[in-house]
């Protein structure tokens, strides 16, 4: 296991700690050698990462099959995919070819909400599970288990592996303007300095046009290589700097935009202002498939030795929805998961990464935002929970009318505690900030679009 795994318990008590503990004791692990901070496995991924896109399409036939058979033989010892096999009359040890992976059932994120148990293998080992929870961009909360010592050190491997593509390397600088709470005060300080990565930690919670010479003055005395920002802050910023004639006295090598959606407009625009290349991807906590722009290309490329990637068919629109089956997470393998995301294919493919599938867009909702009494600008992206907090819960929702004022709409599950309520709604307040009245209500159901859409945020 990774010492970065056996640590992260502790995570919140680093978070926690004044900054002169927080950079000794993190420039003392950012020392430690790779192999040590993220464990052996890094080292494999990181190898593959780079060399699999000079494999031809045998070669990464062979590892998909493989990678595939042993994804379902994990699975099928879980209780739910078992009898979902056995109905199915599919059995993992024969699976022989990829064209056999659309006889096996689907997965949907509600399975996940209420037969999460069910899907863990029993063969492995409790401890080499990892819990995680996502639902901050779809509003539904899902907890799932990764493996311990092969998730985590897989994410880090290919993430750098696809930012290598606009000049990253492992130990650059960084600035990130990615939801990391600073503080929660409206008038609270705008960064904090993380010494395991040496990144400079930017709030987006505190990006208006009154603060942008804080930002400015931050970036210019810590000077980073890269940007690794929400596309809606990096935009934020942009729009500040071009309206107030304000500048960086550096020049960035690239900036990383993921999580979010970007158009081809906000990324011209981006690489105008900024004056450096724009990165962006798509992957997801639930670590099943990962995309990212082409060295050349700004199309998307799935990584075909992450996870395997089908699309279903196309909606009213022409999008597909990206359905995933992962790799190498025996815990808790996803098998045709059904992610609920969408993308749009381009009538030019570039054929770039042959052997990667390859696509114009992932569609998503344009930026939403709570809207402080003081007119701070908050992301939904950045109010994303990675713990325990929504445990429980069927569907959260926001709804705002004024400025300064949300109700946070809940919509309780069979498992859920009345305990965990005040919890929640601390929480939330952390990462909203003092200049935020927040009222929780329960409800039976949360509101949705007119073609039964979640929607995370309701204006009124």
């Amino acid at each position: 296991m990774s010492l970065e795994d056996k640590l992260y318990p502790l995570l919140r008590l680093y978070d926690a700690a004044p900054q002169p503990v927080k950079s000794i004791s993190g420039r003392a692990y950012r020392s430690l050698p790779a192999a040590w901070r993220y464990g052996s496995e890094y080292a494999r991924f990181q190898k593959e990462a780079a060399q699999v896109e000079t494999w031809d399409l045998e070669t990464l036939r062979r590892y998909q099959v493989q990678a595939l058979r042993e994804s379902l033989i994990a699975a099928s010892k879980a209780q739910l995919y078992a009898r979902r096999f056995a109905e199915a009359g599919v059995k993992p040890e024969q699976f022989e070819s990829l064209e056999q992976l659309s006889d096996y059932p689907f997965l949907t994120k509600q399975d996940l909400l209420q037969h999460r148990e069910e899907l863990v293998n029993p063969e492995i080992h409790a401890k080499q599970r990892l819990y995680i929870t996502t639902g901050g961009s779809s509003g539904v909360p899902v907890g799932f288990y990764l493996q311990r010592g092969i998730s985590r050190p897989k994410e880090q491997a290919y993430l750098e592996a696809q930012w290598s593509r606009r000049g990253y390397r492992a130990g650059d600088r960084v600035a990130v303007i990615r939801g990391g709470v600073t503080s929660n005060k409206a008038r609270g300080r705008i960064s904090s300095y993380d010494a395991t990565r040496d990144w400079l930690i930017l709030s987006s919670y505190h990006l208006t046009a009154q603060r942008l010479p804080e930002y400015v003055a931050a970036l210019n005395r810590f000077r980073p290589k890269h940007l690794h920002a929400y596309p809606s802050a990096a935009l934020l910023l942009a729009r500040g700097l071009e309206q107030t004639g304000l500048k960086l006295d550096f020049r960035l090598t690239s900036m990383l935009c993921g999580s979010e959606k970007l158009t081809a407009d906000s990324q011209e625009y981006l690489e105008r202002i900024l004056g450096a290349r724009v990165f962006h991807w798509y992957g997801h906590s639930e670590r099943v498939v990962l995309a990212g722009q082409g060295r050349q290309s700004d199309h998307l490329h799935f990584w075909p030795t992450y996870g395997f990637v089908e699309f279903g068919q196309p909606d009213e629109n022409g999008h597909r929805e990206i359905i995933g089956t992962s790799f190498h997470n025996l815990v808790m393998p996803l098998v045709r998961y059904r992610t609920g995301d969408y993308v749009r294919f381009s009538n030019q493919p570039e054929n770039e990464l042959p052997g990667m599938p390859e696509i114009a867009a992932v569609v998503g909702r344009d930026y939403e935002f709570l809207v402080s009494a003081t007119g701070r600008q908050i992301s939904l992206t950045a109010i994303n929970m990675h713990d325990r907090i929504f445990d429980g819960l069927f569907a959260v929702q926001f709804a705002q009318g004024k400025p300064g004022v949300v109700e946070f709409r809940f919509q309780p599950g069979p498992q859920w505690q009345s305990s965990r309520l005040e919890p929640m709604r601390a929480g939330l307040l952390h990462k909203l900030g003092d200049d935020f009245t927040l009222t929780m209500k329960e409800v039976p159901e949360v509101e949705k679009t007119a073609a039964g859409k979640h929607r995370w945020l309701v204006k009124r």
